[in-house]
């Protein structure tokens, strides 16, 4: 039985910062309340003089439908009559007498931009068919899983020749078969929360229980999800807790007054992007966070987050001049507000989904970011490797016959690889705003362009830590990503751009199908030095070691072909090359290793060793002969 105001206990919970499931209380719900069906209202504005549902049902009249005062400044109200599809905003009045028409925080659905209305939305009526896949992950850490992610702009991956979106359906029926079979065992995608402007590519919501409209319906992305589990890809969502936009209709001195952002302007404008940060010491919009999160893992069957932008909640001063300085009460630039935020959220979201994937997206050196909170971490499981990324692509820029003098560029992350849980990014953001795409970045001709890529693929797969590509890096795009139309799909009627998505394909399912480079990503034992020091030769030996197998790494990063050049070897047994970025099928000028004859001969440390001929900017793997 349901009532028109929330329980006690519930609005205590909601003020105390831990009502982890607030949606349940809050916006608007499909109910039956005295065998009377209708929909029941709720939404905190504790500074408004008066709240009123106004909809398509009651011609958006001001009057008709007030909305009563309960505890601690939160409304409800029950609407008989109406039900899945009713149009509806809060008509809000300020303390200083001024009316507001604004979107509900906790809507399941909006209007289509450029409307911003809510839409009541049952998201009960979806039968799930992915319960073999749950169970298999709720059984599984992922530590010692292969994680290789495809990172996804929905609008932007395919268009319909009219320029039209593709919709969850059709993207369902594309998207997921393509990923699949290109071996990705999961899928992220940038935030999917409702939000007004394309070109903002979700990070400026309005709506963050709303699933953007752009696409179809709530129980269309649950399809999607449904078949990506299907077909064993899981899907993680690129998830903004760190701050909001500021259109009208949002959360933005939603009741009047700042509300869900802070009070002090100098700690809620984020000026570089035009956003207001969250208030993180306020209960109430913790309640409101952490129930997002638990929203989507739940009602969405997410399996994680990548969660934007942390170093902007971390410190202060992000982003600011020193007009706009702040520090907290030890006299420091950290948030001690945000901080505490994450590891309740990191917490909590663990209590629930123990293998839920927190990956965090910090670009600074704060410390322990994957450490447990008891040991004094933040919580998340998973960091993005910045250094790594800014790092290669920097050393991958240089040409190489200068690559000697930039060594250190290609083996400084080898020295913190287990300070952190990674994952090792290629984003969209690398390939954006004047950045040039990967394949861009790479010196050299035509051919090297493309063998640099191969051999930074395959050096990727092989490093310690877990993978994330961006869509489009996969067949070689010479443009940058074009965050108003598709991905260059027309190039892959030429053979090096064909070859290049064949490539990464086969990279991808050998990645899958070597335990040795992903079973110990966050051991040390998982990784051992051969030669990382042949900074003449620009040459890189390392070995990964899993529980069972090994697999030994060799990258040249110069186009010379090395002839008789000896490698020592972790084992006197013999020994095939298993991975050539540089065979024939993937572009390259097929210099291989047919025969790999181990000697008991010592060298580089080892007792065993063989002699190679390394491709010209190449990465190869060797494997103990089965």
């Amino acid at each position: 039985m349901y009532t028109i105001a929330p329980e006690e206990k519930e609005l205590y919970l909601f003020h105390e910062g831990t009502l982890y499931h607030s949606h349940l209380m809050f916006g608007a719900h499909v109910v039956r309340i005295d065998g009377v069906d209708g929909v029941r209202f709720c939404v905190w504005a504790p500074r408004a003089q008066a709240v009123r549902v106004v909809g398509d049902f009651n011609g958006w009249a001001t009057h008709a439908h007030p909305c009563t005062r309960t505890f601690f400044g939160v409304w409800s109200a029950f609407v008989p009559g109406i039900g899945d599809g009713a149009v509806y905003k809060y008509a809000i009045q300020s303390m200083h007498g001024e009316w507001k028409m604004k979107a509900d925080p906790y809507a399941f659905r909006a209007e289509v931009r450029p409307l911003s209305a809510s839409i009541v939305c049952d998201l009960r009526t979806y039968v799930w068919n992915d319960a073999e896949y749950r169970k298999r992950v709720a059984s599984q850490a992922p530590y010692d899983q292969p994680i290789n992610m495809y990172e996804v702009h929905m609008g932007t991956w395919k268009r319909h020749a009219d320029g039209s979106l593709y919709t969850y359906a059709e993207l369902a029926d594309t998207l997921l078969p393509y990923v699949a079979e290109m071996g990705y065992t999961h899928i992220e995608l940038l935030p999917l929360a409702e939000h007004p402007y394309d070109r903002s590519w979700g990070y400026q919501a309005t709506g963050f229980f709303a699933a953007t409209s752009r696409y179809g319906t709530p129980q269309e992305l649950m399809a999607f999800i449904d078949r990506a589990h299907q077909l064993g890809i899981g899907v993680i969502m690129d998830w903004v807790p760190g701050h909001f936009g500021k259109d009208d209709h949002g959360l933005r001195q939603f009741d009047g007054s700042p509300t869900f952002e802070p009070e002090d302007e100098r700690l809620s404008e984020k000026l570089q992007w035009g956003t207001l940060s969250f208030d993180f010491g306020r209960p109430e919009v913790r309640s409101f966070l952490i129930s997002n999160a638990l929203f989507w893992l739940d009602i969405f069957h997410m399996d994680g987050f990548r969660v934007d932008a942390v170093a902007s909640m971390l410190y202060l001063n992000f982003g600011k001049g020193e007009e706009r300085l702040l520090f907290n009460a030890y006299g420091g630039h950290e948030n001690i507000d945000a901080i505490h935020f994450i590891q309740q959220l990191n917490k909590t979201v663990f209590s629930y989904v123990p293998h839920a994937l927190m990956i965090a997206e910090d670009s600074t050196a704060w410390p322990q970011v994957t450490a447990p909170i008891d040991h004094g971490g933040l919580g998340f499981n998973y960091k993005w490797n910045m250094g790594w990324m800014n790092d290669i692509l920097e050393y991958m820029e240089h040409d190489p016959i200068y690559r000697k003098y930039h060594h250190g560029l290609l083996t400084f992350s080898f020295a913190y690889m287990h300070a952190e849980n990674y994952v090792l990014p290629f984003s969209h953001d690398e390939v954006v705003h004047g950045k040039k795409s990967l394949l861009d970045k790479m010196p050299g001709d035509y051919w090297q362009k493309f063998a640099n890529l191969r051999a930074l693929y395959g050096f990727m797969m092989a490093h310690p830590g877990k993978k994330l590509l961006f869509m489009g890096s996969e067949i070689g795009m010479f443009s940058e990503w074009k965050d108003l139309d598709q991905i260059d799909w027309h190039l892959l009627e030429y053979p090096m751009h064909e070859s290049m998505q064949r490539y990464v394909r086969d990279l991808n399912w050998f990645y899958r199908n070597h335990p040795a480079l992903w079973q110990k990503d966050h051991d040390k034992d998982g990784f051992s030095w051969i030669a990382g020091d042949d900074v003449e030769q620009s040459v890189l030996v390392f070995v990964r070691h899993g529980v069972e197998q090994h697999v030994v790494v060799v990258c040249n990063w110069t186009p010379v072909v090395r002839h008789g050049y000896r490698v020592g070897l972790p084992s006197g047994v013999a020994y095939d090359e298993v991975w050539n970025s540089d065979a024939r099928a993937y572009g390259g000028s097929d210099v291989r290793n047919e025969r790999i004859v181990t000697e008991c001969s010592s060298w580089q440390g080892k007792q065993h060793s063989a002699v190679l001929t390394l491709p010209p900017l190449a990465t190869i793997v060797l494997a103990p002969r089965n």
